[in-house]
């Protein structure tokens, strides 16, 4: 029996994946094989050290310790572009409430007191101050070209507007993906200076902090809007404000609300909706419910944000995997130490990601004891598992 505990609330659609009959699933559980999170903050949570996997219904993992997990051979799962239409949608309608002024035009209604033909006369005397524009021409750049950044261009396309994107690390899969009418430029500067419109779609890390500051919104055209709802620090919040304020920047869009940006009457900040619908939190519960469950199971990886994907066809043979230090003749160690214990290799494969390699041996019958911590026992193997023959 795997146990799972999970931290906030889980799609049930999610939960379903995890068969009672193999899965306890609770919030509570002292000892889990895994965990499933959503937003709480795992940084200063003791994870203990049964769990095998932590999976995120989500996109964004800067809620839990990468680094801390990968030293000791945890893989981490998360769901990408499974809330990816729920994220455009946002966006197009964001896109709409900056254009037409919306927001400030409904607030204004909203306080009015009057009634009947004064309160006509109000209405078409404050129309004046919320005339908008209209979205076909305009330019839409887009930063980040995955399955968020690749939906979110297409759609603007529909919308009539033109698209330039960046991403250098744009993906083949993503590539193919993505209409062959947005053009893609070889510099953020060139984006900015040809964008109408901006929007991120980029994880914060080191490299995207602040990668929309002062010197690129001011190489935008004047009326310019900004769109953010990747994360909140990938964007100079000073810098946004400024610009507000001189006018160059005609309204910035956000999910990241702060005091200053609330006050502000051209930002329209929300309550991080990014991915809040029910067909996003199910469809990314049940995304990182199967990975989760494979790994277990399978000991295959597929989405993780900090181990190769490694996936092997299971067949009637019993299953090792090993997560260790990208380090030569790793390979070599494991085969002889096996070797050694009369167990011949059916099928292997070996993947690498930067520092971290995994291995996935299948064999001609089970690992005994003393070759398992043979195998821990090996230099720069962090965490080996057993999963036997398939669950049938």
């Amino acid at each position: 029996m795997y146990k799972i505990r999970t931290m906030n609330s889980i799609a049930v659609a999610g939960l379903r994946r995890l068969p009672r009959e193999r899965y306890e699933v609770a919030s509570d559980i002292t000892a889990p094989d895994a965990i499933i999170v959503r937003s709480a903050d795992m940084h200063a949570v003791d994870i203990p050290g049964s769990v095998a996997a932590v999976g995120r219904a989500g996109a964004g993992v800067n809620n839990i310790p990468i680094q801390k997990l990968s030293d000791r051979g945890v893989p981490v799962f998360n769901a990408p572009g499974a809330n990816a239409n729920a994220v455009k949608e946002l966006v197009a309608a964001s896109l709409l409430l900056a254009a037409r002024n919306i927001c400030g035009a409904w607030d204004y209604v909203r306080r009015l007191e009057d009634t009947g033909g004064s309160l006509s006369a109000a209405v078409e005397a404050g129309k004046k101050q919320f005339v908008g524009f209209e979205l076909p021409g305009r330019t839409l750049g887009v930063i980040g070209l995955g399955a968020i950044g690749v939906e979110v261009a297409n759609v603007a396309l529909s919308l009539g507007m033109k698209v330039v994107g960046f991403d250098p690390k744009i993906t083949v899969r993503r590539a193919w993906q993505l209409s062959s009418a947005v053009q893609q430029v070889d510099t953020l500067d060139r984006l900015f200076k040809k964008s109408n419109a901006v929007t991120v779609h980029v994880p914060l890390v080191e490299a995207t902090h602040h990668l929309v500051n002062r010197d690129r919104l001011a190489l935008m055209p004047v009326n310019g809007v900004l769109i953010n709802f990747a994360r909140g620090a990938v964007v100079d919040n000073d810098a946004a404000i400024a610009a507000l304020d001189s006018g160059h920047l005609h309204a910035y869009v956000c999910d990241f609300p702060t005091r200053e940006l609330i006050a502000h009457p051209k930002v329209v900040a929300l309550p991080h909706l990014g991915a809040s619908t029910t067909e996003a939190e199910e469809n990314c519960a049940i995304m990182v419910a199967e990975n989760v469950k494979d790994y277990l199971e399978n000991g295959n990886v597929k989405n993780s944000v900090n181990f190769p994907e490694a996936i092997m066809p299971r067949s009637d043979a019993w299953r090792v995997t090993i997560a260790n230090a990208n380090v030569p003749n790793m390979v070599g160690q494991i085969s002889t130490t096996l070797a050694l214990a009369g167990l011949n290799i059916e099928d292997l494969l070996n993947k690498s990601l930067g520092d971290l390699a995994y291995t996935i041996v299948d064999l001609d019958g089970p690992v005994p004891d003393e070759t398992i911590e043979a195998l821990r026992g090996i230099e720069g193997v962090l965490a080996l598992r057993s999963v036997g023959k398939p669950i049938s």
